[in-house]
């Protein structure tokens, strides 16, 4: 037998490191060839790392969330053969925890004494109902009698276990649930201490990072202005009104893209990438609009290509696939870099108003909020109005606020004549 050093490949061109973001594998695990070993991620791409060799795990080179450089020990396996080891070091054990890790309850199989919660309680030898416990100490009890105390609605502090070191069995719930429906106790409200420290991973970790970056590099500077988009909403209503089975759901998205695409033609210097260290500015022909969406991994920019060339339906067909890839896992790197400007929006619970974070190096971020109809003046009356705020933000280090406002004041009046978006020049 023999040690199998498999170290981190390459990923990517120009890639020098990556992190850890899922082990798929454990100490001890026999392994097949091509069997997933982990998965790392760079730059908002995961790569999944397969076994070259088939054998057993000896060690893992770091825990998730670690960043190791390309090329650095990630898996050592025990294989038939001689192996590779290069190095006269052993191999390191995997880490002991600290403190046992408790699972999530779904997770965990229930306890052999789960069984005694259909079996008649057995008298206990001590009061069931006692003091809260210390604020820092935790109750001692298997994932079955923390999964009854849940349901039930009971905090095991305020319950007086019998077990050894005080651990709480069903026979001490059940007492505590027959004392305290007699003296009301069961439904006191008592503080929770609990403290859960979650490490920041992944997506989440580059999303940190990106946004720290960006507040702390561009000078950031929010315009917020008020659409009417009575007209607009009247037009998509009728354009969704036809039902054609080849053309996708309108949402206000397109007609946002299409009236930006128009703008940015009178201030071309809205669609650009700043290079603050180069101290110049690259402004693109081509409208790259990035849409921010959420997925269950995190806020991810699927950008939407030469959105010049698309039509109104293509704008909608393209955002709805990108969408649904990023929310899947799989949107390509491609697909999430190389946007010049970016439209980030909350949908229904869009508010009334944000201050967006600009998508460095793009030097403009465009915020639609939640729309409401409410009374507006018009002439000698009241009438019912659907109304809409724009959020902007902008790099204010190469964007003047008197610029930036007439930006925004032409999406608005796009936005308000629908039918302008489609008149060519």
């Amino acid at each position: 037998m023999g040690t199998r050093i498999i170290k981190l490949p390459d990923v990517g061109e120009g890639v020098a490191e990556a992190e850890i973001v899922e082990w798929h594998v454990e100490v001890g695990q026999s392994v097949l060839e091509d069997q997933l070993l982990a998965a790392v991620m760079t730059d908002k791409a995961t790569v999944e790392i397969p076994s070259p060799v088939a054998g057993t795990v000896v060690a893992l080179g770091a825990e998730v969330g670690s960043v190791l450089a390309v090329g650095a020990e990630l898996v050592r396996l025990e294989v038939a053969g001689e192996g590779n080891e290069e190095v006269a070091a052993a191999p390191r054990e995997a880490a002991a925890p600290s403190a046992p890790v408790e699972r999530p309850l779904a997770a965990v199989p229930p306890a052999p004494e789960s069984a005694a919660s259909s079996q008649p309680a057995p008298p206990v030898t001590r009061a069931p109902l006692g003091p809260s416990r210390p604020p820092r100490e935790k109750p001692i009890a298997s994932p079955a009698v923390r999964r009854r105390a849940r349901e039930a609605g009971v905090d095991l502090r305020q319950v007086r276990g019998t077990g050894p070191a005080g651990r709480i069995g069903h026979a001490d719930l059940d007492a505590f649930l027959r004392g305290g429906a007699k003296a009301g106790i069961a439904t006191t409200r008592v503080a929770n201490t609990d403290v859960e420290t979650v490490k920041i991973i992944g997506l989440r970790r580059r999303i940190a990072q990106k946004m720290a970056e960006s507040k702390r590099r561009v000078a950031h500077f929010s315009y917020v202005e008020e659409v009417d988009v009575t007209a607009l909403e009247a037009l998509r209503a009728t354009l969704n009104a036809e039902n054609r089975q080849d053309r996708p759901h309108l949402t206000l998205m397109p007609f946002l893209m299409q009236a930006l695409v128009k703008a940015i033609a009178d201030f071309p210097e809205m669609n650009a990438l700043y290079d603050d260290e180069a101290e110049t500015l690259e402004r693109h022909g081509g409208v790259h609009i990035g849409i921010a969406t959420q997925t269950p991994a995190g806020l991810m920019v699927p950008v939407v290509r030469h959105c010049e060339s698309l039509s109104l339906w293509d704008c909608a067909a393209e955002v709805q696939r990108l969408a649904e890839a990023a929310r899947e896992g799989r949107a390509t790197r491609a697909e999430l870099t190389g946007s010049t400007i970016t439209i980030t929006s909350l949908g229904a619970l869009g508010g009334i108003v944000t201050t967006p974070v600009i998508n460095r190096p793009e030097v403009a971020i465009i915020g639609p909020n939640k729309q409401v109809v409410r009374p507006v003046w018009q002439g000698e009356q009241f009438v019912p109005r659907t109304m809409m705020n724009l959020s902007s933000s902008f790099d204010h280090r190469v964007i003047d606020g008197y610029v930036a406002a007439r930006f925004v004041q032409r999406i608005k009046g796009l936005l308000e004549a629908p039918a302008t978006i489609f008149i060519e020049a």
